[in-house]
């Protein structure tokens, strides 16, 4: 048997935009240069924000929109390069301003760097939704670890990433844990766990349970969706087929155990369609 272990720092940072008031959202400083080479068996792609200091690795162009816009990889229409050409980013924010004002501000910073011009439209997508089969759920209650729920879908997470695989906290004791073919999650609504898993599968999926309690899910994922994963972040991997020897299971299926299914429609969604970009940004 053969296993693979992918360091897989995972871009999440999902904030909702909040304006200061009279004050411009720009960063104070910031500047952008070529990611090094990404290295196969460690894979390190994430936003970390310490204090002030925003901190970005190896993000691909189509990362830095898609956070920028806080829309998700599937609702960005736009020149295939995109992906391809990635940037490190170290930036401080102003006095002042908060968490909640990066990607407004990295909107700023690709408009300036890369003359960024975009427009809105809408696109009918193939989708996979998630929803409750007719036997009804059969879901594994979160036990009570904080008086406060775990935070919903439009705050930002730490990512901890090490070679056994990475965790992707979201406060409160809620996370997702991902590794040796295994999804754990734990103090997670299905909202939530969907925007998890939806960059392993082959359309975008969408939350359509109606559930908005706090669960635990164990799934396992397949070697194809494994690679479904790493291609949407841009890193081309050569994994043997032998690996999959140590991927039993597929999300697809495993999601069924709860009660649950992910079905196959049809629904448009907004995207932001990419009008103009430069490969090259203006000098830092």
């Amino acid at each position: 048997m053969v296993t693979m272990r992918f360091t897989l720092s995972i871009s999440v940072l999902v904030v909702a935009v909040a304006q200061i008031s009279g004050q411009a959202q720009e960063f104070e400083v910031a500047s952008m240069k070529p990611s090094p080479p990404d290295r196969i068996d460690a894979v390190e792609i994430g936003i970390h924000i310490d204090g002030a200091f925003v901190r970005c690795k190896s993000l691909s162009l189509r990362d830095y929109i898609r956070n920028a816009f806080q829309v998700k990889e599937y609702q960005i229409s736009g020149p295939e390069w995109m992906k391809d050409v990635k940037f490190d980013l170290n930036a401080k924010l102003p006095d002042g301003a908060t968490r909640a004002n990066v990607p407004a501000m990295m909107q700023s910073l690709l408009t300036e760097r890369f003359k960024l011009a975009t427009h809105r439209d809408k696109k009918e997508f193939n989708i996979y939704a998630l929803v409750v089969t007719k036997d009804g759920p059969r879901l594994i209650e979160s036990a009570a670890e904080a008086t406060d729920a775990p935070p919903a879908s439009g705050v930002d997470v730490d990512v901890q990433a090490g070679r056994g695989g990475a965790t992707v906290n979201f406060g409160r004791g809620s996370y997702i844990r991902i590794a040796d073919g295994k999804i754990e999650a734990k103090r997670v609504t299905p909202s939530r766990l969907v925007e998890s898993i939806a960059d392993y599968l082959d359309r975008p999926a969408i939350d359509m349970t109606g559930l908005t309690g706090i669960y635990d899910f164990s799934l396992d994922y397949s070697l194809d969706e494994l690679r479904n994963l790493l291609r949407t972040r841009g890193v081309y991997a050569n994994i043997p087929d032998s690996a999959a020897a140590g991927m039993p299971g597929s999300i697809r299926d495993s999601i069924k155990k709860f009660g649950l299914n992910l079905e196959a429609r049809k629904a448009p969604l907004e995207i932001v369609v990419v009008d103009r970009l430069e490969k090259v940004p203006t000098a830092n």
